[in-house]
């Protein structure tokens, strides 16, 4: 075996440590993200992942008066059989249905309609975006006076008309119509917006092409506009689906769910169940049910914007 030289041994004795520093140079990036990271990952788990970690464990703990508590699946159970979740979950569809396609169809059409910059458009466009700004606890206060019977505006001027006073609120025929007129007049202008925005990114070029081939209007927003704005629709869409399941201010306000659960809404149950019968195990498992319905919506909204039409000019 020849004899290793000296300055063979310091070469390797120099060419050793050079691994670790590099490996030293690489954590210290990761390191420095991890102590940016730190602070907004302790608020997101202390107030997003235990709140929903708790209320799952509060849906599967079954308590009973004077007896100890026991996990299982009884809440679920008992959820699924109330009659008064079931009334409140057709409640939702019925005003999923009366709201979402209503204010989509105006927000669309208003968007079409103001996309040119003009002093009159940016006018109409701050009109109709104004209600995004209102609170919704104000607005049910501001139309509960004008739904009053017999002396709000409405029936003000619908007795010009020969129209008699109706109990826009009282009636169970009524209510929940009533509350979807609110939700369609405070959504649509919130909803306006993104469609503007999306209108935005369609290349005027595509527009022009099809005006030089004699498309008209109709053809134009059928063949061009409506298959580019498909992301943005599908966007606003869950949106519009996610306010549904989330805004009940207005019917705590205006209604307390009633008469006779006409506006009972799935979100107004839980609140109906944790904070006035105290039955946080019922209202644990209404929430984990919904949780899990917005979740699936998320999934779905992401594949539907992934799959969307795009095209490059």
């Amino acid at each position: 075996m020849p004899p290793v030289s000296s300055a063979t041994t310091t070469i390797g004795a120099i060419a050793r440590p050079v691994p670790i520093a590099r490996g030293r140079a690489r954590a210290r990036p990761v390191l420095l993200a991890a102590l940016l990271l730190a602070p907004s990952a302790v608020f997101l788990i202390a107030f997003t992942y235990w709140p929903v970690l708790q209320v799952l464990l509060s849906s599967f703990t079954v308590s009973s008066f004077g007896g100890a508590a026991h996990r299982g699946l009884g809440n679920y159970a008992r959820l699924l059989s109330d009659p008064h979740f079931a009334r409140a979950v057709v409640n939702n569809l019925i005003y999923a249905a009366g709201t979402i396609v209503p204010s989509l169809a105006l927000a669309l059409a208003f968007a079409l309609g103001l996309r040119e910059s003009t002093r009159f458009a940016v006018a109409l466009r701050t009109l109709i975006a104004l209600p995004l700004l209102i609170p919704l606890v104000a607005v049910a206060a501001l139309f509960i006076f004008i739904f009053l019977p017999g002396a709000g505006l409405l029936d003000y001027y619908l007795a010009k008309l020969g129209i008699g006073q109706t109990n826009w609120l009282g009636d169970p025929s009524l209510a929940l119509g009533s509350i979807i007129a609110i939700t369609i007049w405070k959504n649509t202008g919130y909803y306006m917006l993104f469609f503007l925005a999306g209108l935005s990114g369609i290349p005027q070029d595509f527009i022009d092409a099809a005006k030089i081939d004699g498309a008209g209007a109709m053809a134009r927003f059928r063949l061009i506009t409506l298959p580019l704005l498909m992301p943005t629709l599908a966007f606003v869409t869950v949106i519009a689906l996610l306010n549904v399941l989330t805004q009940v201010d207005h019917v705590i306000v205006m209604t307390s769910g009633g008469p006779d659960d006409a506006t009972a809404l799935v979100l107004f149950y839980i609140y109906e169940q944790a904070h006035q019968n105290f039955d946080v195990g019922l209202a644990s498992a209404a929430t984990a049910v919904s949780v899990a319905f917005l979740f699936a919506l998320s999934v779905v909204s992401l594949r539907t914007l992934e799959r969307g039409t795009h095209y490059e000019s």
